[in-house]
């Protein structure tokens, strides 16, 4: 039977138990064991899917089609797993199951309550969801004392109980501020944080404990006897300057030690060998580059969080550092191209909305004639098609349907039908729910032989990545496109989906309908991201 892990966090948000989480379930594979990671979200909302990336970061998208918290990128990114449907549940998504029972007459006629209904329908979710991994890792969203976690938090109280104490453990992240003007560690917040925990009936068995700086032994101390935590199992969790330093620090704190030795598990030491190989790539790069991040919600660090990693990783494996330049799409509408002109490559990410999309035009249009490496993903490939139309095939006023439904060139327009994973035929138009109308999931692209698409890929003939899109390239138009020269290097399975556009007289311009960012790992990179940072390096080169 599997064993649980449950992180909870306090103080504050945003505190990185994401991170935490991800990087002790690499920890743990290194030692031999198999993990599931799970994370629980208290919001009401049933997945992020219509969540405002200012608001809540990106929304990462699994192989098989599920709109989940940015979270689960971690996990897939630290710990080579493989999310799905099964991994995120919000308390929309819970109470959606319990209502939807009601109606259905399953709890015959009884008073639909929190507990046991709410409670049960959480804890059957978790131990329904464990992949029959060795560990399964459970992290709950927001902070211990906010009124929607109250749930959630007594699911797990439950689940701990019931499982016992040997099967079930519990982690809590917590904040140690350091005061200047006192010149002092605080402890205050974290007992109060496991104070509260306590109340809800949690006691935590370790402590992880957010600080810019390493927290003194008599302040841990203080914390363990204020806390009822044992000292060895208070952790300073302190400030590193690159996440991938996090499962290296853990470990040398002995925090993977603490969770075998408490399950009573027998096993050889973690090798981190391969994070430690990630670690020294970072911190010596042999050469850097600039690139260009066209985006609309660039003010915003959490809303290409994927995409921001997946060029680390590039860098990685390049051994470069990559310098991301973030540029707003209204502001290129306004001033125009030149800020544009020192970059060595030019990227433009996938977004919803009309706003900004004339300046990620322009960037295309930039990087086309001007021959600068250019990456286009989900919006940034229609963007493409729609500068390539216009400025190329002498199509004016191309554009997409989703921004112009009266454009009489609509390039871009929303696909009509739609076969899902499943093999079920789904029917859209424009005023299907905007959760539920799009093409989501991982699919298979065919790459053309002979493409700059094909060579990016490492000569693959056939991938698997991952979509979240409404509109597609309208087909009407492939044969003109085609003609003026614009290069089809991948296809949907059937033939019917344009996947991955290329230019023939260019040194590096691809762009595609899918997202690679939500495939990229740290250890082991993506071809397609790889690909353009050398392309970047490459016309750096020819600059000078």
């Amino acid at each position: 039977m599997s064993r649980f892990i449950f992180i909870t966090g306090g103080v504050v948000s945003s505190l990185g138990k994401g991170i935490a989480s991800a990087s002790l379930g690499a920890i743990l594979q290194a030692r031999g064991l198999s993990i599931n990671m799970i994370k629980l979200d208290p919001y009401i909302n049933v997945d992020p899917g219509t969540m405002s990336p200012f608001q809540h970061g990106e929304v990462f998208v699994t192989d098989d089609g599920a709109e989940t918290d940015l979270d689960l990128g971690h996990y897939e990114r630290f710990a080579a797993i493989k999310s799905s449907q099964s991994s995120n549940y919000t308390a929309g998504r819970i109470y959606e199951r319990v209502i939807a029972k009601e109606r259905r007459g399953e709890y015959l006629g009884a008073t639909v309550q929190v507990i046991p209904h709410i409670t049960d329908e959480i804890k059957s979710s978790v131990l329904n969801s464990t992949n029959d991994a060795d560990i399964v890792l459970v992290e709950i969203g927001g902070t211990v004392g906010d009124i929607e976690s109250l749930p959630f938090m007594e699911s797990i109280r439950q689940l701990g109980v019931e499982l016992g104490h040997d099967k079930a453990l519990f982690i809590h992240l917590t904040l140690v501020p350091y005061i200047p003007a006192a010149g002092e560690i605080k402890t205050k917040p974290t007992q109060h944080s496991v104070k509260e925990l306590r109340t809800i009936g949690i006691q935590p068995d370790i402590l992880l404990c957010r600080a810019d700086r390493p927290i003194p032994d008599d302040e841990r101390k203080k914390i363990a006897l204020f806390t009822n935590v044992d000292l060895d199992s208070v952790i300073s969790a302190v400030d590193v300057d690159h996440i991938y330093k996090i499962p290296r620090e853990l470990h040398e704190r002995g925090l993977d030690d603490i969770v075998v030795k408490k399950f009573g598990l027998d096993l050889p030491p973690a090798d981190l060998s391969d994070w430690d190989e990630v670690v020294e790539s970072l911190e010596h790069p042999q050469h850097t580059v600039s690139i260009g991040f066209v985006g609309k919600y660039i003010e915003h660090t959490d809303a290409y969080k994927s995409l921001n990693e997946a060029l680390v990783h590039a860098g990685i494996h390049t051994h470069t550092q990559v310098n991301v330049v973030k540029i707003d799409s209204d502001l290129i509408e306004d001033e125009g191209t030149d800020m544009l002109k020192d970059l060595d490559a030019i990227l433009v990410p996938g977004g919803f909305g009309s706003r900004g999309v004339e300046g990620k035009i322009m960037a295309a249009n930039f990087a086309r004639t001007h021959k600068v490496p250019y990456l286009g993903i989900c919006l940034g490939m229609q963007v493409a098609v729609i500068e390539y139309a216009r400025n190329v095939l002498g199509l004016d006023k191309a554009h997409s349907s989703e921004f112009n439904p009266k454009t009489p060139d609509p390039v871009i327009a929303l696909i009509t039908e739609w076969k899902n994973i499943d093999g079920s035929i789904e029917k859209r138009d424009e005023h299907s729910d905007l959760g539920g109308s799009m093409r989501l999931g991982a699919q298979t692209c065919k790459l053309v032989p002979g493409t700059k698409a094909q060579k990016a890929y490492e000569g693959a003939e056939q991938i698997h990545e991952r979509h979240r899109h409404r509109f597609e390239f309208n087909n009407n138009y492939l044969d003109a496109l085609q003609n003026a020269g614009l290069v089809i290097s991948g296809v949907s399975l059937d033939n019917e989906l344009v996947e991955i556009i290329e230019l023939s007289d260019h040194p590096w311009f691809i762009a595609c309908q899918f997202h690679p960012e939500f495939t990229s790992q740290p250890r082991e990179g993506h071809p397609l991201f790889n690909s353009y940072v050398r392309a970047a390096l490459a016309h750096q080169q020819d600059k000078h």
